[in-house]
């Protein structure tokens, strides 16, 4: 009985190792089959063969086999977000219809999407073959991160630059429509005076501010036309060379209309305004200024 348990664990034994190098020996080979069929592989293999190497281990575990199924998941899982992002900035650019400033302007994922093909196959993939086809499509992902980052910062640029011409072009249009607003108004206002410096028009100016101000109706108005049609003719340029009375109501000196507006020598109104308030400060009406200049020959 002891000699035939010996005999059957030492059988045991002799299969054990060659089983053992063979998995190694297998590791190896798989990682050279990858590294000659992925060059982006190539520079991972050290990592892959490591891991391989691991997972053909006697000491292998059921935990790290796990952790290489866990790791391989969060690889696929990356490569996946970033085909996405792939795809959302190649019709961000399409979108956007911007010059980036570069000749090429796509994202060749067709690399990713067969490294993300391979290794979204874990369940029927041999785990010597997991961390190779894992170290493959981190590859590749980093190299298409990259790509995307690149035409997103060009991206960012160009429509940063359309903004700012947007903007421009706005503000430009907005200095213009001010320029030919100002210009209307300077236009209606220079009308609008042309109108009022007329005898007709100073005359309505008058009947209106002495009705709306000092409440003095057509009687009083027709004083203060005569008055005025004595003084000057209702003329804002008229000039008395031999006293310096100066404007419709005749002010002496003629800058003291300057109280009712620096335009007092070009605007019949300034002058009005200036007439009509002297009449009410010192005769209190403009019938009894009349009667004053008929008695007098000046008010």
């Amino acid at each position: 009985m002891h000699s035939d348990t010996s005999h059957t664990t030492a059988r045991r034994r002799r299969f054990l190792i060659p089983t053992v190098a063979a998995g190694a020996a297998l590791g190896v080979v798989v990682t050279a089959g990858l590294t000659l069929a992925s060059p982006t592989l190539a520079a991972a293999a050290p990592l892959a063969a490591s891991a391989i190497a691991s997972a053909a281990a006697p000491e292998a575990t059921a935990e790290t086999l796990r952790d290489i199924r866990v790791d391989a998941q969060g690889t696929l899982l990356t490569a996946r977000v970033t085909l996405t992002e792939a795809a959302a900035l190649t019709s961000d650019i399409a979108t956007s219809g911007l010059d980036l400033g570069v000749a090429d302007t796509s994202v060749d994922t067709a690399p990713l999407e067969e490294a993300t093909e391979r290794l979204s196959k874990l369940d029927v993939v041999p785990m010597l073959l997991v961390p190779g086809l894992a170290a493959d499509a981190a590859g590749v992902t980093d190299k298409i991160s990259v790509r995307v980052a690149e035409l997103r910062e060009h991206l960012a640029a160009a429509k940063a630059q359309k903004a700012a011409e947007e903007a421009a072009a706005a503000a430009a249009a907005a200095a213009a429509a001010e320029a030919q607003r100002q210009a209307e108004a300077a236009a209606a206002a220079a009308a609008a005076l042309a109108t009022a410096n007329t005898v007709d028009g100073a005359k309505a100016t008058a009947r209106q501010m002495a009705a709306s101000q000092y409440g003095w109706g057509d009687g009083q108005f027709s004083c203060l036309d005569s008055l005025w049609d004595k003084e000057s003719d209702w003329n804002y340029q008229a000039y008395n060379s031999g006293s310096g009375a100066t404007g419709i109501p005749q002010s002496l000196p003629g800058n003291k209309m300057a109280t009712f507006g620096a335009d007092w020598q070009s605007n019949a109104t300034t002058q009005i305004a200036w007439g009509l308030d002297y009449i009410e400060r010192v005769y209190g009406a403009p019938c009894a200024a009349w009667g004053h200049s008929q008695a007098t020959d000046w008010y």
